[in-house]
């Protein structure tokens, strides 16, 4: 199955698909690419997010989580809160200004060496400095 390469600044990850989110890697598929400002979290705690406001791609819960571990990358479809993509780089939990939510565990980041500071350094980047500039695409 194809990967996904995502790409912050000069920060590089590749991710690959969680088989047990079929519905949401389709929708995130007819997303591709994505050029968007990566942002920190307001409600979540050690996270980063894309914001889809809106949107609303018409999926329901599945491989759903509350709590993403780090490179956990998640879908929230909307509704109590607006459409989200989130990259977690340390402790999360899916929630909104309303409570707690879960969102759709899609690809997890694979691990090499150095990922799991390279995600760190996204995240004080987002914190710290502002939206970040992501792509995500899908390779071969």
């Amino acid at each position: 199955m194809a990967r996904l390469q995502i790409v912050v600044g000069d920060v590089h990850f590749s991710a690959r698909w969680e088989a047990a989110a079929p519905r949401t890697i389709e929708v995130i598929r007819r997303m591709l690419p994505i050029e968007m400002s990566l942002i920190h979290c307001r409600w979540s705690g050690e996270s980063t997010w894309i914001p889809y406001g809106d949107l609303r791609p018409g999926i329901d819960y599945e491989n759903h989580t509350s709590h993403p571990a780090p490179g956990q990358l998640a879908l929230y479809p909307g509704g109590i809160s607006e459409c989200e993509i989130f990259i977690p780089y340390g402790a999360c939990t899916t929630s909104s200004k309303v409570g707690q939510l879960a969102a759709n565990h899609f690809a997890s980041i694979e691990p090499d060496d150095g990922w799991a500071d390279r995600l760190r350094e996204v995240g004080r980047r987002c914190l710290w400095q502002g939206a970040q500039a992501i792509s995500i695409h899908e390779v071969d």
